[in-house]
């Protein structure tokens, strides 16, 4: 029979589509579990990577925010690509893809011997992030009713939140087994307490990453069982298929209406593109801008910057070991019961009012943060000239035992204190930050080879055009060490890290009313239908580009300037962020993709 006689004459037997619904969502938010995995696994990762990694490997700081920003520039790149990848092969078949690419990225890093097969590893990861960020919200838009796609954007949300608990469960249950054995060592040599910790620190970032398997392997094999979008296969006149996939999500009164209205509008959208459809035409230029402005001002929060090193943050905000990892694990699951509140009033109380006040708690959680840090860090002494007269052929060891922290100006040595050096050879730079309580990291090692990494091949060809985004290893061959920062002060009390943590909970829970929800509401909804796919993955990576960026100068930023100047700076943005949400987003509670639109023209 021909697909023609198809659009008339039905074959398929009537079915309930509840089911199909329920799988169809759980798979999507497979989805979101992991995009949360790939922004999460990294935080209870991160401390022993850094701890392991730049002793085998000599990793800088810089390095270990490439490999925590690898992710997001992953993301970037997939998503330049996703639309048009999802155009190509179908939304179905790039999540399948995107589900492969994930699985194969575990097993790189969890065996990774060096810092290239990590930092590919993190990439292959990102590359799954991105597609996923792009090919799964535009099935949902294309497969879901208007009455039920709010929901079911929030439900992929609530997955990714559900992901990054389930990454600091897994961070959590690591930070434990550590603890145990660093109380285990504590009665052997320094020298045995460090080769006994390194084994277990590097068995915990490896397990962290093995930990992730499952899920990916879950929504790969999942998403084969699912119907490709209906909206897509009616554009290529493969109404058969179309059909089948309706009556898997829609009463069976409703499939030939709307089979009919979806052959209506599949010739303007096959074949030819006519000049009035471009991307940047003036009818569409508002609702695109819009879009990215939304997508790069979420970012701008510092949201994931602050998810992937929350450890790190309660760590010097005052809360030692497992404590931070429960603090993170609190956070993450603020974040998710948050999201189930916005599930239920995203479709009551609309995307503008949420995002007002998201956006408006995000402000003043961010200045809570910056004043706590600024405090904190005020008490900080400059021991850069102590430092300076022990510097000896452009190196620095420092064996930071009792009596040397006391040459450094600590006068109660039970007092825990931090020691934060900030140096640069030429312009390659690196951060150390050393606790005195911390058992087996007693030295301080600052040498050429471990900041000044080999020229690349990227480095080498941008030299060639007479452009310098990447610092020269020859020149860095011949600079002196410069100490740009060393500061020393006492680690904050655990009571300030709890009033820390209270206030990234209260971040959070504005996050995930407000920008969580709405943001992937505004990609689906704000784009027209027909440049969806291609604007959805320009403003994803718009979106990628501004997380990547603050990702990647992050630990640079604080060991130089401190976690102070980072907080301010995201109110700031989030301050913007008000100001569009309030003046100029429209309201599209309850509003077809059409009507929405019309609003624009």
């Amino acid at each position: 029979m021909s697909q023609a006689a198809a659009a008339t004459n039905p074959h398929a037997e009537p079915t309930d589509p509840r089911w199909h619904l329920r799988y169809l969502l759980f798979i999507a938010g497979m989805g979101g579990l992991l995009y949360g995995i790939d922004l999460g696994i990294i935080a209870g990762a991160l401390p022993y990577l850094e701890a392991t990694a730049s002793t085998s490997w000599q990793l800088t700081t810089q390095q270990l925010s490439f490999v925590v920003a690898a992710v997001l520039l992953g993301s970037v790149l997939s998503a330049l690509f996703a639309g048009a990848l999802s155009d190509l092969i179908g939304r179905r078949s790039v999540m399948v893809l995107s589900g492969a690419l994930f699985t194969a990225s575990i097993p790189i890093m969890a065996l990774a011997s060096g810092y290239l097969p990590l930092l590919l590893g993190r990439l292959l990861q990102g590359v799954s992030g991105g597609l996923i960020g792009v090919a799964v919200p535009l099935y949902l838009a294309e497969v879901l009713s208007p009455e039920r796609r709010g929901r079911g954007m929030a439900m992929f949300q609530l997955l990714l939140t559900i992901g990054l608990v389930v990454a600091a469960l897994i961070g959590l249950h690591q930070a434990h087994v550590v603890d145990v054995a660093t109380e285990s060592v504590r009665q052997l040599s320094p020298a045995e307490q460090q080769q006994a910790l390194f084994a277990v620190k590097d068995r915990a970032w490896r397990m962290i990453f093995w930990s992730s398997l499952l899920p990916g392997l879950v929504f790969t094999l999942g998403g084969l069982l699912l119907h490709e979008s209906p909206r897509w296969l009616a554009r290529r006149g493969r109404l058969r298929q179309a059909r089948a996939a309706l009556q898997s999500t829609l009463p069976m009164a409703q499939v030939e209406s709307t089979l009919q209205q979806m052959q209506e509008q599949a010739p303007s959208d096959h074949g030819v593109t006519h000049e009035r459809d471009r991307l940047l035409s003036r009818r569409y230029l508002r609702p695109f801008l819009l879009a990215c402005v939304i997508l790069a001002l979420t970012q701008a929060t510092g949201m994931n910057s602050i998810l992937a090193y929350v450890v790190n943050i309660l760590n010097h905000a005052g809360l030692p070991g497992a404590v931070a990892n429960w603090g993170d694990v609190s956070v993450k699951m603020v974040n998710a019961l948050m999201t189930v509140v916005a599930l239920v009033l995203v479709d009551r109380k609309g995307r503008k009012f949420l995002l007002m006040l998201g956006s408006g708690g995000i402000v003043v959680a961010l200045l809570a943060l910056s004043t706590l840090f600024v405090k904190a860090e005020r008490g900080q002494v400059d021991v850069r000239p102590i430092l300076a007269q022990q510097i000896n052929a452009d190196a620095l060891t420092l064996r930071l035992d009792a009596e040397q922290w006391r040459r450094l100006g600590v006068i109660d040595t039970a007092q825990p204190q931090q020691l934060t050096v900030a140096y640069r050879y030429g312009g390659f730079s690196n951060v150390r930050s050393l606790r005195s309580d911390a058992v087996g990291d007693v030295e301080l090692h600052i040498r050429r080879d471990a900041a000044v990494q080999p020229d690349s091949v990227i480095g080498a060809f941008f030299r060639t055009l007479h452009l310098n985004p990447f610092p020269d290893p020859a020149s860095a061959a011949q600079a002196p060490l410069e100490l740009e920062r060393a500061s020393l002060g006492a680690v904050p009390s655990p009571t300030h890290g709890w009033v820390v943590t209270i206030c990234l909970l209260f971040f959070v829970a504005f996050f995930a009313v407000g920008p969580g929800v709405c943001v992937w509401l505004a990609l689906s909804e704000l784009m027209p239908t027909r440049i969806r796919s291609n604007g959805m993955s320009i403003a994803l990576v718009i979106n990628q580009f501004v997380s990547t960026s603050i990702a990647a100068v992050f630990l640079p930023m604080v060991g130089r300037h401190g976690y102070a100047s980072m907080f301010i700076f995201w109110a700031g943005c989030t301050l913007a962020y008000f100001l569009v949400a309030s003046f100029l987003l429209p309201e599209t509670k309850g509003k077809t993709l059409e009507e929405i639109e019309a609003h624009f023209r």
